[in-house]
């Protein structure tokens, strides 16, 4: 079986020589480790020997999911079984963390690829869009190789800055039109978020939100953090989090980690999942920075439920299964201000109520989410009281 030899790369520091098996872009072997301290965080090392289960784990699933929208399709078409194959097409780049991979006797360098300074392929992400064939694709040299999710997604760069495109799903296409919602929330509660916007194309809605990680910095998802150790039998999800959070110096982990559910309380989030927050580390000295600020909140306020049933699934995650047995995890409710949340159902409502929204959102179910919200700050007024 034919394989390639590369370097992993965190940015400029070399980590480790790696065997990928060409047909299934797999970790094949790990040879000479050059800086264990600098392996995926929940990658673990014993006796100088890398756990290649844990390496391999976190190398699948750098790639697009094959769960992505109409994905299946498109490898049918190229014939190609997976999409890790496209991974060394970009060098397993991201633009979420600054790790690569660096083909033996090669002179790139991080300087001369990442895709923060450098342009990329957007020939992925038309086909992921349906604007061209993959026939025609002439780099698969694309962030949108690397980017998590099964919505339809692209990264575009516009006026220099990097954009992540986010459409919804049928029938109701509602989880662009949350985003926002989920921002103004936050943003009159003062959480630290990434704010979205609503964008056309197509005469669809998607958001958009700017990257929020910058060369100085990458995102660990908590999955990865919990991965460090494993869970001792006297602590749950929350406790393990939190206790290794503090370990690498995040002391405010808990009040992070409070807003957090707190905003996923007032929007029914159904898909917390540990994939989607985490924490800032920063790629040269390691050093924890902080919690990653709120993202990717789209599945919530029913977005996939008929309006007279809105909220009729109330799905929970990370830590509890519902979200009022979750709540009780918050530490403190003192930091929330309560009057600036005044006015935001009629703000929500005039949001959702212009001509091109009402194919998608009608004014039967721009009521109930807005009611929805409203209901949802008496209730939880009403918990921080009895608190």
């Amino acid at each position: 079986m034919e394989t390639t030899n590369y370097t992993l790369m965190h940015k400029n520091t070399p980590v480790a020589e790696i065997v990928l098996k060409d047909v299934t872009c797999m970790i094949e072997k790990i040879g000479e480790i050059y800086s264990a301290e600098h392996l995926p965080v929940g990658v673990r090392i014993k006796n100088g020997v890398v756990n290649r289960q844990e390496l391999n784990e976190w190398w699948r699933d750098r790639a697009m999911p094959m769960q992505r929208f109409k994905i299946r399709d498109i490898l049918y078409e190229m014939n190609v079984r997976t999409t890790r194959l496209f991974l060394p097409d970009c060098n397993g780049l991201c633009l979420v963390d600054a790790y690569w991979i660096k083909p033996e006797n090669s002179d790139l360098s991080w300087d001369k690829i990442n895709f923060h300074k450098n342009a990329f392929s957007e020939d992925f992400g038309r086909i992921l869009f349906g604007e061209m064939p993959p026939s025609l694709a002439e780099s698969f040299c694309s962030p949108d190789v690397t980017t998590e999710g099964c919505l339809k997604k692209r990264w575009e760069i516009l006026d220099g800055k990097r954009f992540l495109i986010k459409a919804g799903e049928p029938p109701y296409h509602q989880q662009p039109f949350n985003e926002v919602i989920a921002s103004m929330i936050m943003k009159r509660l003062g959480i630290s978020h990434i704010p979205y916007t609503l964008v056309w194309r197509y005469g669809e809605p998607f958001c958009a939100c700017e990257n929020f990680v910058t060369p100085e910095s990458e995102l660990v998802s908590a999955y990865h953090v919990m991965k460090i150790r494993r869970k001792p039998n006297h602590h749950n999800d929350y406790m393990h989090y939190v206790a290794l959070c503090k370990e690498n110096g995040l002391s405010d982990i808990e009040h992070a980690l409070d807003e957090m559910i707190v905003t996923d309380y007032l929007i029914a989030n159904q898909d917390r999942h540990f994939n989607n927050f985490g924490i800032l580390r920063n790629p040269d000295t390691l050093e924890w920075i902080s919690s990653a600020p709120i993202f990717d909140s789209g599945s919530s306020l029913g977005y996939c439920n008929p309006a007279e049933n809105l909220l009729n699934t109330m799905i929970c995650k990370p830590f509890k299964r519902t979200h009022i047995e979750q709540l009780k995890l918050v530490t403190s409710f003192d930091w929330i201000e309560f009057d600036k949340l005044s006015g935001v159902e009629k703000e929500i409502s005039e949001f959702l109520a212009e001509e091109k929204t009402l194919m998608f959102i009608d004014s039967k179910r721009r009521a109930a989410i807005a009611d929805f919200v409203g209901e949802r700050i008496k209730l939880l007024e009403k918990h921080a009281l009895n608190s």
